[in-house]
C-alpha cells in the first residue's frame, strides 16, 4: 500500500468559497438533493453538486498518470467504481488505445448522460456488491467514491475492490490533516459519509484487507 497523489492538480483547480455554501441556504437541503445523485448533483446548482459536469479533458492528465504508474498496455482490463459520466474511462482509452474498460455507478442520471463513446461499457450498480468475477481487472480505480458510503458499506466496497482486482488498485478519499481542513471539508461536502485523517484511513484499509494504493483530497 502506498500513498500516491495524482488528483491534487484537478482538485486545486476548482475554486471553493466554503462559507458561501453554508450561508447560501439550508445546507441540509442541499445535501439531501445531492445524495440522490440525480440531475441536481451533476448538472444543477453549484450548491447541490458540480454545477454542471461536462467533459473538458481535465481527466486526461490523471489517466496518463495512472497509465504510467501501473504500466497500462493494450488489452489490460480497467474498472472504474463510481465512474459517473465515464470521463476518466474515456480518457484512459485515449491515453492507452486498446484497453478494455468497465464502469459502474449508482446514478442512472450520470449513466444516461455518459460520454457517448464509452457509454456501452458502463452499468448501474453499487460498490458494495460488484457484479464481476474474482481477479477480473488489471486495474481498479475508485475516485471520490467510497467515502460516500456508510462505514459498513465502506468496508464492503474495499473488500469488493480487493476481490475483483488482479493486483493494481487506486482509490481517492476525502481527508484532513488539521482542524481548518476538517472545518472546510464539513462546510463543503455534500455526499460524504466517512472522512478521516490519512493515518485513520490507513488503519481502515488494513482492517478491510485493502492492499492497493490510495490518495487523499484535502480542502485547504
Amino acid at each position: 500500500m502506498a500513498h500516491i497523489d495524482i488528483l491534487n492538480e484537478i482538485h486545486q483547480a476548482s475554486k471553493r468559497d466554503y462559507l458561501s455554501r453554508v450561508l447560501a441556504g439550508n445546507k441540509a437541503d442541499f445535501a439531501t438533493l445531492a445524495k440522490k445523485f440525480d440531475v441536481e448533483y451533476w448538472d444543477g446548482d453549484r450548491n447541490t453538486g458540480y454545477g454542471g459536469y461536462r467533459y473538458d479533458g481535465r481527466w486526461r492528465a490523471v489517466a496518463q498518470r495512472l497509465a504510467d504508474l501501473y504500466k497500462l498496455k493494450p488489452g489490460d482490463r480497467i474498472l472504474d467504481v463510481g465512474c459517473g459520466k465515464g470521463f476518466l474511462l474515456y480518457d484512459l482509452t485515449q491515453v492507452v488505445p486498446g484497453v478494455e474498460i468497465q464502469g459502474i455507478d449508482v446514478s442512472s442520471y450520470a449513466l444516461g448522460h455518459a460520454k457517448e463513446e464509452i457509454a456501452a461499457a458502463l452499468q448501474l450498480g453499487n460498490a458494495t456488491a460488484l457484479p464481476y468475477q474474482d481477479r477480473s481487472f488489471d486495474l481498479v480505480v475508485a475516485i471520490n467514491t467510497l467515502h460516500n458510503l456508510p462505514i459498513d458499506g465502506l468496508y464492503a466496497g474495499l473488500r469488493e475492490i480487493e476481490r475483483v482486482s488482479r493486483g493494481n488498485k487506486y482509490i481517492v478519499m476525502d481527508s484532513y490533516r488539521n482542524e481548518q481542513e476538517k472545518v472546510n471539508l464539513l462546510y463543503w461536502q455534500l455526499t460524504c459519509e466517512c472522512f478521516f485523517t490519512p493515518a485513520e484511513w490507513e488503519f481502515i484499509f488494513e482492517q478491510a484487507g485493502y492492499t492497493g494504493d490510495y490518495g487523499c483530497v484535502y480542502f485547504e
